[in-house]
């Protein structure tokens, strides 16, 4: 069998991941004689002008940071209808993949990685970029312990007209600070909130807002968010000061990045060791870093107070939680979308009304009774991209992203995508008119070997956004 060849210059060898907006493949680079990553952006035939636009828009963002910690950008290829974004090869892990093999990180264990993604994003905000999608499973790590920040696909220039679409809330619902969750714009605040989570994550092994107990459909996770106090940890250690700060509600009171790396640097982490290899071999031991006690933040202005430390929220009753949480969604969606209205910048504009197809379920998944424009066939095939990668790399993040009836009736739903390796969709079709969307898809199941599956998924519209309230499978 013949080589892929891209562009008269990159041989593509094998698939390595999947993003929201496109397979990730393993290629070679002929001219130069390098392995490089080459991302294929998923626009589907006769993608608009400005679904090009945001793809070529990853290439020239990702450019414009140039750091030993971000991922290097070096050419987006223009090919027939196939769009190829060509960056470096990172052969490691990412932070979400080392959490899920170690469980919950120690601080000292943690803060390596922690300070490579502070130092890359400090250098993307100086540069006037927002991220808006910082999580763990977009934090490389390489095998002698270099840590990269990827995926600038949904980033935007602080200064650049936006080209999100309306009613679209971008970036990965348990990561999103308040401020985001309500309607408002991304800022480098809220990528500083983002990274809170992601010290979190690291450290607990879970993000802090997640479906299940306590979790829920993404619009409750987004009113949660909105209007609960943040939660904390017991255990964070001298990390503790720097959670609760990055994750305070308020963005004006949150640290910016610049002073998030002075108060890593403080602690001077030893480098990471070699990262875990996705095989049974147990996971390698990390060097002790020093063990004096790093003085409280530095905020700057007037924000140098010490900083009280949060009581750690009562584990939730999941019945009076739910009940609360859907008696409120009412009033959250009218917010947000009253927030849409006055608050988003001049490029964005109003929902417009609705049309067949588009209620609400009626087991709490978030009827409003407010008024949505149906979604277009490439945001529905967008959606079903982005939830199989999700639900892949993420199953707690793509539980989320059920009707909570679709929950009750999917038992096996974690041990499932627990063990989906790889997930390639090679067609995808959608109907707006029905909500629905039917996608071609091959996978490894861990201990089962290569399957390939037909999906068509059922979907409601959940307010700004959707969810899915069934699947039905063959093949």
């Amino acid at each position: 069998m013949s080589s892929i060849r891209v562009a008269d210059r990159y041989v593509l060898d094998r698939e390595i991941g999947r993003g929201g907006s496109g397979a990730v493949w393993l290629a070679r680079d002929e001219l130069l004689g390098r392995r490089v990553a080459l991302k294929r952006i998923g626009l589907p035939p006769g993608a608009s002008a400005s679904e090009l636009a945001r793809a070529e828009r990853e290439a020239r963002l990702a450019a414009r940071v140039n750091h030993p910690n971000v991922i290097a950008v070096f050419d987006f290829v223009h090919e027939g209808d196939a769009h190829w974004l060509v960056t470096e090869y990172v052969d490691g892990t990412t932070l979400a993949q080392m959490v899920r093999a170690r469980g919950g990180l120690s601080p000292d264990e943690a803060a390596p990685v922690l300070l490579q993604a502070a130092e890359a994003l400090a250098a993307a905000h100086r540069g006037g970029i927002v991220h808006r999608d910082v999580k763990p499973s977009n934090i490389l790590i390489a095998a002698d312990g270099t840590v990269k920040l990827s995926d600038f696909g949904i980033a935007r220039g602080i200064a650049d007209a936006s080209l999100t679409q309306t009613g679209l809330v971008t970036g990965s619902p348990a990561y999103l600070a308040p401020e985001v969750a309500t309607g408002a714009s991304a800022t480098p605040a809220s990528d500083v909130w983002a990274f809170g989570t992601t010290i979190y994550h690291a450290l607990d092994g879970r993000p802090p807002y997640e479906a299940g107990e306590g979790g829920g459909p993404v619009l409750a996770i987004l009113y949660r968010i909105a209007h609960e106090p943040p939660p904390r940890l017991d255990d964070a250690g001298w990390l503790g000061p720097l959670l609760e700060a990055t994750m305070t509600p308020d963005p004006s009171r949150r640290p910016a990045m610049d002073d998030v790396v002075d108060y890593l640097r403080r602690r001077r982490p030893s480098p990471i060791g070699p990262a875990p290899v996705p095989a049974a071999a147990a996971p390698p031991a990390l060097p002790p870093v020093p063990t004096t006690p790093p003085p409280l933040l530095d905020l700057p202005d007037d924000r140098t107070q010490p900083m009280r430390p949060a009581a750690a929220p009562a584990a939730p009753r999941s019945g009076a939680l739910r009940a609360g949480i859907v008696g409120a969604v009412v009033l959250l969606v009218l917010a947000v979308v009253g927030v849409l209205l006055l608050a988003r910048n001049g490029d964005d504009q109003p929902p417009a009304s609705k049309g067949r197809g588009s209620g609400a379920s009626s087991d709490g998944s978030g009827s409003t009774g407010g008024t949505a424009a149906l979604p277009s066939e490439s945001e529905l095939e967008d959606f079903a991209s982005t939830y199989v990668s999700t639900a892949a790399d993420d199953p707690s993040a793509g539980f989320a992203m059920l009707t909570p009836s679709y929950q009750d009736r999917s038992p096996d739903y974690t041990s499932f995508w627990g063990s989906v390796r790889n997930p390639e969709i090679i067609d995808i079709s959608a109907d707006p008119e029905d909500l629905t969307v039917t996608y071609t898809y091959r996978y490894e199941l861990q201990h089962e070997g290569r399957r390939e599956e037909t999906v068509t998924l059922h979907l409601v519209q959940d307010g700004a956004g959707l969810l899915i309230d069934d699947a039905v499978s063959s093949g």
